[in-house]
């Protein structure tokens, strides 16, 4: 083993920062090797490696930018390749299918271009493949069939047309996350999607998806994520049996749910409701979920929601964000608790009366726009347009209070 190998392999070499001050052959050992070098950020070529003997090569959110070398495919004995958060450019190159032995590749967070090579299906062995936050484009590959013991698979946030490709019905027995929102994505939800038992997140949010949600999804009992939002599915939404949300997001399609579901209402362990444009029509107070002590974000813009929200929000401890623009909640926005960790809130065009309180300037964003409020304004950060279409307001940034 060389001296270069010895200390990238060692422990200690978090403690080191790499540097021109080291020779050439270490610095760029190291780079491929089993630490991550946060604090390294110049471009390197790989075209110079020859060492072949790595198992692992892990650079998380170590500045590294430049193309992946086609040289990367020498690596055959390495079993797991991790360029997450970084700066690479260009395609990913069709050499990484020589990587045979690979369990986990983990390209996401980069600015890569290009489809994802078909080539990949020979890495049967992959149990996580995470290429999410890039610009890869064009239609995902259908060969899935090649990944018997996947687990993970992350496609989202990139630029991705077509169909949901049939044989991702093949991961069904082991896939935990299975996330593609916010691509290009079109047709219907899969119905074989309610087959994946150990599904634990699907995220199909942020696509141009149609159709009916598939009421074979009520088998995925043990769901915690299930993110459908902004798309154009329409109605009738299937009863769930899902045991306990911990995020649901269905804003933004063509739903009337006329009410927050059974299954949501039940789950002792949500923290996060998004059902803004859901068709909801209901009172509020009529809202009894079965916790309200773990709710970081709640969302119901855009409904017809009556009532009043102070006693689901004053029996939250850690809530962040509240939305509910577009109701016609009635309420004394003095009577809000607003606790330490809410940053947003938006109550736009309800009938909210009262004052706007002085807690407000721990907020990060705040928009209590057409509503009823009266008063002078506490002195704050936020814009005229936060306050905008309430008659009786003053103070800066609107107009001043006149004068008794």
């Amino acid at each position: 083993m060389s001296v270069g190998q010895t200390l990238c392999r060692s422990s200690t070499l978090n403690f080191f920062r790499i540097s021109e001050e080291l020779p050439q052959s270490i610095s760029e050992l190291c780079i491929f090797g089993l630490q991550p070098l946060a604090t390294f950020s110049r471009t390197f070529s790989t075209d110079r490696f020859k060492l072949t003997d790595f198992s692992f090569m892990n650079d998380f959110e170590s500045k590294l930018s430049g193309r992946i070398s086609t040289s990367v495919g020498n690596l055959t004995q390495l079993e797991a390749l991790s360029f997450y958060f970084n700066r690479f450019t260009g395609p990913i190159p069709s050499s990484i299918s020589k990587l045979t032995q690979l369990t986990q590749l983990k390209l996401g967070g980069n600015i890569l271009t290009g489809s994802i090579p078909n080539s990949i299906k020979n890495l049967n062995k992959l149990t996580f493949l995470t290429l999410e936050r890039n610009g890869l484009s064009g239609p995902i590959p259908d060969f899935f069939a090649s990944f018997p013991e996947l687990r993970i698979l992350r496609l989202s946030r990139n630029k991705f047309t077509g169909k949901i490709p049939a044989s991702i019905s093949a991961l069904a027995p082991k896939l935990i996350y299975l996330e593609l929102g916010r691509n290009a994505l079109t047709g219907q939800v899969p119905a074989f999607l309610g087959n994946f038992k150990t599904l634990d997140t699907l995220d199909l949010g942020h696509n141009m998806l149609t159709g009916t949600v598939p009421t074979t999804l009520a088998k995925l009992t043990k769901i915690f994520t299930l993110d459908l939002s902004n798309n154009q599915l329409v109605d009738p939404f299937p009863q769930l049996n899902v045991k306990g949300i911990e995020s649901l997001d269905l804003s933004y399609n063509k739903f009337h749910l006329k009410e927050i579901p059974k299954w949501v209402t039940s789950s002792p362990i949500i923290y996060s409701l998004k059902l803004a444009n859901c068709g909801i029509k209901m009172k509020l107070e009529d809202w009894k979920p079965a916790q309200t002590y773990y709710y970081d974000y709640i969302d119901l813009s855009w409904n017809q929601i009556t009532g009043s929200p102070i006693g689901l929000l004053n029996k939250t401890d850690y809530l962040v964000g509240f939305w509910a623009s577009g109701n016609k909640l009635k309420f004394n926005l003095e009577s809000l608790r607003i606790v330490q960790t809410l940053k947003h809130l938006d109550v736009s065009r309800n009938l909210v009366f009262g004052k706007v309180p002085k807690a407000v300037i721990g907020l990060d964003r705040l928009t209590v726009s057409y509503n009823n409020l009266c008063g002078q304004l506490p002195a704050t950060k936020f814009p005229a347009s936060a306050f905008l279409g309430n008659d009786c307001l003053c103070g800066s940034p609107l107009a001043a209070c006149k004068k008794a």
